[in-house]
């Protein structure tokens, strides 16, 4: 997995924190890149991550680096921008197979510089911030050097805590700098009314205890109050029993586990360790017995991409909404 070690949790901690872009306004619909350029605000600046650029016109040459991005640029019909792609933590949704199909894989994890600059891109767009780390070669001022420009998921640097605002804008600024807003703005109208519709069924229940396993022995590595993952889990109708801790991702003692008692365990599937694996590790730990989801055998399941800052979160929270609360989802 790309971003999760304790090392590059602190790095997107200490990320600049700065989401606040600015534009020129918006003209007619876009037709192609150069109606874009004339028609759709370009000149268009934005500050992303501390960063910040100002685009003349949509960029025609795009790297991804990580699933999430790369389904962003998918879902906004950009799949002819695409000259590579790197890295993903599951599969790609099937609505987007065919399209991922057509695009290299310039690398199955992390390229090297080299490797991006081999796909002649004039811009790289990175989910995580170990996307761009300096110490391999791949700061964004290097790229910036090449005269390539870059962009970071803004989850890694994200300074209010809302992140489905976070969601939304992120597709909102992706579809101006790319010229397709109309498109951003349909899936950002979408997910509003997804959003909403999960949340009537679920406005009478009360929110049910959960720990998230992502992974660990000696401690549990897990889901901490900032960040869409526990956003998703609220709107699940669930209380993130480690809300308390002030980043996306982190440590947790199992004494710590026992003495929040959740009521159903979320576990994140991906790698090479299973689903399966990871239910028998939970259920067979002593330490674990009293724990109400380990005696209940609650277990809820969530893919590693539907629970980070893309296209499939709105999805996500219906999916998880229908295990923690089968009853009310269903009816």
């Amino acid at each position: 997995m790309s971003r999760r070690t304790p090392a590059l949790i602190a790095a997107a901690v200490l990320l600049p924190l700065a989401l606040t872009a600015c534009s020129t306004p918006e003209g007619d619909e876009p037709t192609g890149n150069k109606a874009a350029a004339k028609s759709d605000g370009f000149p268009y600046t934005v500050t992303n991550c501390g960063v910040t650029t100002t685009y003349k016109a949509p960029p025609k040459r795009v790297v991804t680096m990580n699933q999430h991005v790369t389904e962003i640029m998918l879902e906004l019909g950009l799949t002819k921008s695409l000259v590579g792609t790197a890295y993903l933590d599951d599969k790609v949704l099937p609505k987007y197979a065919k399209d991922y199909a057509s695009v290299p894989v310039i690398a199955k994890e992390y390229p090297s510089y080299e490797q991006v600059l081999a796909s002649n891109p004039d811009f790289v767009y990175g989910g995580y911030s170990s996307a761009f780390t300096a110490g391999d070669g791949r700061g964004r001022e290097a790229f910036k050097k090449a005269g390539i420009e870059t962009r970071l998921n803004t989850e890694s640097c994200a300074k209010a805590d809302t992140p489905m605002e976070t969601l939304y804008e992120e597709i909102r600024e992706v579809g101006r700098t790319f010229g397709v807003t109309d498109r951003a703005e349909a899936w950002i109208k979408q997910a509003k009314a997804d959003n909403a519709a999960t949340a009537k069924k679920l406005k009478d229940l009360k929110a049910l205890p959960v720990f998230v396993y992502d992974s660990g022995d000696k401690t549990a590595f897990t889901a901490g109050g900032k960040g869409i993952g526990n956003e998703l889990i609220t709107r699940a109708g669930g209380t993130n029993i480690f809300a308390d801790l002030d980043k996306s991702f982190g440590d947790a003692s199992w004494e710590n586990v026992v003495a929040r008692k959740p009521e159903a365990i979320v576990i994140y599937d991906y790698g090479a360790t299973t689903v399966a694996q990871k239910k028998k590790r939970l259920l067979d730990d002593p330490a674990l017995k009293d724990v109400p989801a380990i005696k209940n055998k609650r277990f809820a399941v969530m893919p590693l991409s539907d629970a980070v800052l893309g296209v499939r979160v709105p999805a996500a929270v219906e999916k998880l909404a229908a295990q923690l609360h089968p009853a009310a989802t269903t009816s």
